[in-house]
């Protein structure tokens, strides 16, 4: 059992001494007494007792009164202005965020292992193979009232916190009934007139869903349950033979040439309230559709020392052309009785990628010789959500008691990741080098159950004070179940000539498939394991109490308990005993955690926090199972012998809310981390690269944050176009320095040296910066609101400064430079215009995005600039059509 003790004694002493550990909500902040009320002097007549006076913070928005936390707030408003498309881009807006991959949240530069995603409060899992974390890309803005980022710890949340919690709130149903229809339509310049790379699929790819063409033929499913690897020791010729023929051919296959087209969407949703009873029930909808085109040409490079310089051995132009296709569904119904309701929300998402990609270079492991290898790829990521929740109130409101249990259960499917490679002749044309091909089958299953209840009881300190104690507990249980299964085609004899220059549906036809010319065998634990179990078990209890007992100051004081099991066990598929053993990672923690925000003056607030939280590795982290991820290109593989990072958060910020939404905050923050968790590269047993990850010794991260919203009026301006509307300037900037610390005599324990100590220096350089961190992060919004003729129109530039992906790969006696992104600038532009017709209301939207063209670079530099991974993103435009019933 481990109890963390904090050391910020001045804001301890101050609180403690006049509070003691006690509880807020779990999920959700508790309706209370404004803490923007503040006593001030009264002049009085001479003998006049008054009794105590309060004035009432005006400007404070309802979010930043009622929670005590320093939080970031994203609301419908805000969501509709900046017109992004899930809540991953939404959250690009806010203060201190960026975003990775178009999916990932970092928080104050942390990654996103290092924050969590709950939806209503609940937990929820993730389909992706590299992180525990739920990527935000799966979640359309349109099934979202808002958005809560809270970046100091509470008790009321789980114990895994070191940048912020986000905490996803779905729509609710409406005061009236309504029915709202949305078309869009939409292009990227590397799209319009390009040529795209394609293979036919299945007749219904274009739903998401496959016709059944990728299903796994029976025959090889019989022979993956037999236990028995695919291979002529366990199998006759003939039986091999006819396994080989099952498999799909030319549609999964053969690559084509044709134009890109259009991405395009439908939306629709509705909802409505009526008295039923002695309540009123409530109904919601919300049903989206999206069929996306993404095209890229890449350069893919590795470098080599030579002297003192890195030199690109390996350089490949890779050309990419990707479908995405959405489906979202959320439905909710919801009944409420005085005092009393309870709500049962459910979402399903259902993300499809299919994907065509061809690479050609020099390659450094072929001794220089160009190599060609084509890729088909089809990912089904699918997450389903259900909860029920409860808020009941009692003793005229004094008293309340908040439950939820949630189901939640993710899958990723990736049948027939097919890889054929090719090398040159001597008359320079590509021919079959059947050593390269691979075909896999990967599939990931993700579930949470989990549940909470709290207590919440107000005890009036005076009129215009109070003190609000709680109590709560919470569970969850989340299982992963991975497998890996990877076959290849064997040539039996050398191959001719004329099957080498053949059309690889030629070449893979039945014809070839026999025991004298090609064999389907199967390749397994080659590097690392092909399936694990993983599992994560927390229990946690809390209390806390929020209380103005001095006036002025508001104090939230708290403890967490958690008792957390971790394992991660890799399994045979044939039976024998894993390569690596099962990790299991079992810790008990106290969590304690202080926040207090002083009112000083009519809507000016200084709040002050300080917590101990953890981190606990990823499952993917902690699988020795190798991944190739198709966005990088780049392998990756877990490590077992990770431990949980332990963090101490402060936490500092100014709030001055000078008129109605506009704000000016101010705020300083400081981490310390034992053992993070860091990328490395590292070399695999065949020679090639790989990504994996290792515990750092320590780290520490500060840094500011400001931002200012504020809104000009000019009614009496003579154009008409600047009287009607009112301009908004809003501007966020975070400015943070990490440090990664390595002493001469600190070890690690990494994947290759199977559990013994290596220097740490090896690895990571004394004084680097962490992992994912970019020193400046910034955004700035432009824009009016014209209510008169129902406008709104908002310029948008973001800014995020380079940051280190992974460490550069150790060698004896020098160490290559770290892997560095430049996210760079991005301008878009939003305009929306409503406008009745037929009697009905309607909306149009126009966007533009990266209208400066910034393009994605990824880098090694010294001497020579190395691109790991560069290529132009395109500036894209879209336009949507909305009825509203």
């Amino acid at each position: 059992m481990k109890t963390l003790s904090m050391t910020l004694s001045g804001v301890l002493l101050a609180t403690s001494a006049i509070i003691a550990p006690a509880a807020f909500a779990q999920t959700a902040p508790v309706q209370q007494t404004p803490a923007a009320q503040a006593p001030v002097d009264v002049p009085q007549d001479e003998g006049t007792e008054l009794g105590e006076v309060v004035v009432l913070g005006r400007y404070i928005p309802e979010p930043n009164r009622e929670s005590s936390e320093v939080a970031a707030f994203l609301t419908t408003e805000d969501l509709q202005r900046t017109g992004d498309s899930d809540a991953a881009g939404a959250l690009a807006r806010v203060t201190g965020l960026s975003v990775v991959e178009g999916r990932f949240v970092y928080v104050r530069g942390l990654g996103e292992r290092y924050s969590s995603a709950l939806l209503n409060g609940s937990p929820l899992p993730s389909p992706e193979p590299l992180q525990r974390v739920v990527p935000l890309d799966l979640f359309p803005s349109s099934i979202l009232s808002g958005v809560t980022v809270q970046k100091s710890y509470s008790a009321n949340y789980p114990g895994e916190f070191g940048g912020g919690i986000i905490d996803l709130q779905t729509v609710d149903a409406p005061g009236e009934r309504f029915i709202s229809m949305e078309a869009s339509v939409s292009s990227n310049t590397e799209n319009i007139g390009e040529t795209g790379l394609f293979y036919y699929g299945s007749d219904t790819d274009w739903t998401g869903f496959d016709d059944g063409t990728r299903e796994v033929p029976e025959a090889l499913q019989i022979a993956f349950g037999s236990g028995r690897q695919l291979n002529r020791a366990n199998y006759g010729e003939q039986e091999l033979q006819r396994i080989g023929q099952s498999l799909s051919n030319a549609p999964l296959r053969l690559l084509q040439f044709d134009d890109i087209p259009a991405d395009w969407g439908l939306k629709v949703s509705g909802g409505l309230s009526s008295e039923a009873g002695d309540g009123t029930l409530g109904l919601i909808f919300v049903a989206g559709y999206n069929n996306n085109w993404r095209h890229r040409v890449a350069t893919q490079q590795q470098g080599q020392f030579q002297g003192a310089e890195l030199v690109p051995v390996t350089s490949y132009e890779a050309v990419s052309t990707q479908n995405d296709i959405q489906l979202n569904l959320l439905t909710g119904v919801s009944y409420a009785v005085p005092d009393h309701e309870v709500k049962w929300t459910n979402l399903y998402v259902r993300n499809t990628t299919k994907e065509a990609r061809s690479e050609a270079g020099p390659d450094f492991d072929a001794g220089g010789s160009v190599i060609r290898n084509d890729y088909t790829e089809w990912f089904v990521r699918q997450l389903f959500s259900t909860q029920l929740a409860g808020e009941h109130y009692f003793a005229d409101g004094a008293l309340e008691f908040d439950w939820r249990v949630a189901y939640a259960k993710t899958m990723r499917d990736a049948p027939y990741e097919t890889r054929f490679q090719y090398g040159v002749n001597g008359a320079g044309d590509f021919i079959h080098n059947i050593q390269g091909n691979l075909i896999s089958f990967s599939n990931l299953d993700d579930d949470i159950l989990s549940g909470g209840a709290d207590v919440h009881y107000t005890l009036p300190l005076s009129d215009a004070r109070e003190a609000v104690f709680s109590l709560g507990v919470a569970s969850f249980d989340n299982n992963r179940n991975a497998e890996r299964r990877d076959l290849q085609f064997y040539a039996v004899n050398a191959l001719t000539d004329e099957q080498r220059e053949s059309r690889i549906d030629f070449l893979t036809s039945d014809f070839n498939i026999n025991p004298t010319t090609l064999e389907l065998r199967e390749i397994a634990g080659t590097n690392g394991a092909s399936a694990y179990d993983a599992n994560l078990q927390v229990n946690a209890a809390y209390a806390m109490v929020d209380a103005e007992i001095i006036p002025l100051v508001r104090t939230t004081v708290g403890v967490r308990y958690e008792d957390g099991v971790q394992s991660v066990t890799p399994r045979d598929l044939f039976g024998g005993a894993p390569a690596f053993a099962a990790t299991q990672i079992e810790e008990q923690y106290w969590l304690p955690s202080v926040t207090a925000t002083w009112n000083f003056a009519e809507d000016m607030q200084l709040r002050l926090g300080a917590s101990q939280t953890i981190g606990r590795p990823q499952f993917r982290e902690l699988a020795p199972q190798a991944y190739t991820d198709q966005e990088s290109n780049r392998t990756f593989i877990g490590n077992p012998y990770l431990v949980d990072t332990e963090i101490t958060n402060i936490d500092a910020r100014y709030e001055w809310f000078f008129a109605r939404q506009q704000y000016v905050t101010a705020g300083l923050f400081y981490k310390s981390l034992d053992k993070p968790v860091e990328s490395v590269i590292t070399a695999a047993s065949t020679g090639d690269r790989q990504q994996s990850f290792v515990n750092a010794p320590e780290a520490t991260i500060s840094g500011a944050e400001f931002e200012v919203k504020k809104y000009w009026e000019f009614p009496e301006a003579s154009m008409d176009f600047l009287a009607t509307k009112r301009w908004l300037v809003q501007a966020n900037y975070t400015w943070s320095d990490s440090e990664v610390s390595v002493d001469a005599a600190d070890t690690v324990l990494d994947l290759s040296g199977g559990g013994a100590p290596s220097p740490a220096s090896f690895f990571i350089q004394d004084g680097s910066r962490m992992q994912g961190q970019s020193e400046h992060v910034a955004n700035l919004q432009l824009g009016w609101e014209d209510d008169t003729n129902r406008s709104q129109a908002t310029l948008i530039v973001n800014y995020v400064s380079e940051r280190i992906t992974a460490r550069g790969a150790g060698q004896a006696g020098s160490r290559e430079p770290d892997y560095i992104q430049d996210p760079g600038v991005f301008l878009d532009f939003v305009y929306r215009q409503d406008f009745d017709m037929w009697g009905k209301e309607f909306g149009i939207a126009l966007e533009a995005r990266n209208l400066l063209g910034t393009d994605f670079d990824e880098y090694q530099e010294l001497g020579n600039k190395i691109l790991i991974n560069n290529y132009n993103i395109g500036t894209s435009f879209s336009a949507s059509l909305t009825a509203r019933f």
